[in-house]
């Protein structure tokens, strides 16, 4: 599509960061869209409109990443994290407190530069951090306060808290993605009394009961997994201790609830094993998981756990949706040997596949036609590099660094972009092209038969049994194909008369 932006890639190395034009590339190569920026971290916001870069001496630059020039900068002494909000709207930081009760998470207005926000907060995990919690629309904020979740109107900070959703033990919550119409939570086990997952409505009124809720013994943690459309929700129940004694990780369990209770359960899986993985398409309206013991298994379910499709077993770990719902991408990195197997949904077949070792990240274009993998620091010390793949799994482009800390594409709206069905069906039709002209060409020249009959292998013979072969083919006439040479049948022929003659004389004396 002509009105498509182009793709951007966004590059970290040790001395700083670039932004390089996306494919389809000139003559094969990148060009520099922003020449190096000295910075220690750098971060898009969700919808791609903002891109903050942390410094030196406590500086956070947000850049417009449209245009990539500075339009605000903050200092913030003694600043460990930063993040933005997912429109780009707001600045979170997070700053060791120098005494106690000293108010160290911050929310700033990015176009006027003002603190519109702030409160206290012990420490941060990777877990408890971004603090504030925007949905994708910014519509919503919350944060885990104890016993409660606490809601704000991101509009207007100065408000203070608008609403709370009392949930005593709570240890963990996830925002519906968009609409963000509720909330997960997450309550530990605790005295002998199970753990459990609940959801509730955000609106007034409708946070005094859960409106779905799952209980579950043996269970240290969770993993939430919300779909595009605020429908249905996945949860990974990890257990620290497997009592089974089959894996040393523990034990995992999937479980899906619907917002409005109709499902709660566990999906059907197949095989026995750890949940490596897994993840909703774009649509929101079926989602994959690879699961088991290796070589695990792949299954697209639909939203009400159906089974749609098996994608088979393999060294699989990480699920990749294209943002357009149509190809997945399985794959095996970490730990695995780097296979990816590339599949057209739509029409169940694979489109092809390749290998990219020793990955950390992986993701799809904004298009959904290319994927990228970096291998990246400090996960890896050595050979860092990041790989481009053609949607169907063709290596496009590849490149290898000193240090590559980060290599992750400039986010944009899927919506922006063509139908990644359109190429599949040009491409199809190019190849069925390819193989028309190959098959008249091949047809002026020597017929060969599609099938040859497979011979049947001959026997084993020794060296030493060949040359005694050979040499009993120039005694005796007889050829090592067990047919005789002409020599050989006329001395057998004279043989033959000899011995009737012999055998005449015999009768004859003998009357």
């Amino acid at each position: 599509m002509s009105s498509s932006p182009s793709l951007e890639i966004l590059v970290r190395e040790a001395e700083g960061f670039t932004v390089w034009n996306g494919p389809p590339f000139t003559n094969g190569q990148p060009t520099l869209k922003l020449e190096r920026v000295s910075c220690s971290n750098t971060k898009f916001s969700v919808d791609g409109s903002k891109l903050m870069a942390m410094k030196s001496d406590g500086i956070i630059s947000i850049y417009d990443a449209t245009s990539l020039t500075e339009v605000r900068s903050f200092t913030i002494a003694n600043v460990t994290a930063a993040e933005l909000s997912p429109c780009g709207t707001y600045l979170q930081t997070f700053q060791k407190p120098t005494t106690p009760q000293e108010k160290n998470v911050s929310i700033w207005n990015i176009e006027t530069g003002d603190l519109a926000h702030s409160h206290y907060q012990k420490s941060i995990t990777k877990a408890s951090w971004p603090s504030i919690r925007f949905c994708l629309d910014e519509s919503s904020a919350c944060r885990l306060a104890t016993n409660e979740i606490q809601f704000f109107d991101p509009k207007d900070f100065s408000k203070g808290i608008t609403s709370r959703i009392r949930v005593p033990g709570v240890a963990a919550f996830e925002l519906s993605k968009t609409p963000a119409s509720h909330v997960a939570v997450f309550v530990p086990e605790s005295k002998g009394s199970p753990g459990s997952v609940q959801i509730f409505g955000c609106g007034e009124g409708l946070q005094s009961q859960p409106s779905a809720r799952r209980s579950f013994f043996r269970c240290s943690s969770v993993q939430f997994s919300w779909n595009h459309g605020s429908t249905g929700l996945l949860v990974v129940v990890q257990s620290d201790v497997d009592k089974t004694n089959q894996s040393y990780y523990g034990e995992t369990k999937l479980h899906y609830l619907t917002i409005d209770g109709t499902h709660e359960g566990l999906v059907p899986l197949r095989k026995e094993g750890p949940v490596h993985d897994v993840q909703w398409s774009f649509s929101g309206s079926e989602f994959a998981v690879v699961y088991g013991f290796m070589p695990a298994c792949v299954t697209i379910f639909d939203k009400n756990c159906k089974p749609l499709m098996e994608i088979g077993e393999g060294p699989y770990n990480t699920l990749r949706w294209n943002p357009k719902g149509r190809v997945l991408c399985v794959a095996g990195f970490g730990n695995l040997p780097g296979d990816m197997a590339f599949w057209d949904v739509v029409n169940k077949k694979q489109l092809g596949s390749n290998k990219a070792e020793w990955s950390v990240t992986s993701e799809w274009s904004p298009d959904g036609r290319y994927f990228l993998t970096a291998s990246t620091a400090p996960r890896r010390q050595i050979d860092n590099g990041m790989k481009i793949f053609n949607y169907d799994g063709k290596r496009y482009f590849k490149k290898m660094f000193e240090r590559l800390y980060q290599a992750e594409w400039k986010p944009e709206s899927p919506d922006r972009f063509g139908d990644i069905s359109e190429l599949i069906k040009s491409v199809e039709t190019l190849k069925l092209g390819e193989g028309k002209s190959q098959g008249q060409g091949s047809a002026q020249k020597k017929a060969v038969a599609p099938n040859p009959i497979a011979q049947k292998p001959a026997a084993y013979r020794p060296p030493h049994a060949k040359h005694a072969a050979a040499v009993q083919a120039e005694l005796l006439g007889v050829s090592t194909a067990g047919e005789m040479s002409k020599n050989a049948l006329k001395n057998k022929k004279k043989r033959e008369k000899k011995k009737a003659a012999d055998a005449a004389a015999a009768s004859g004396a003998n009357a």
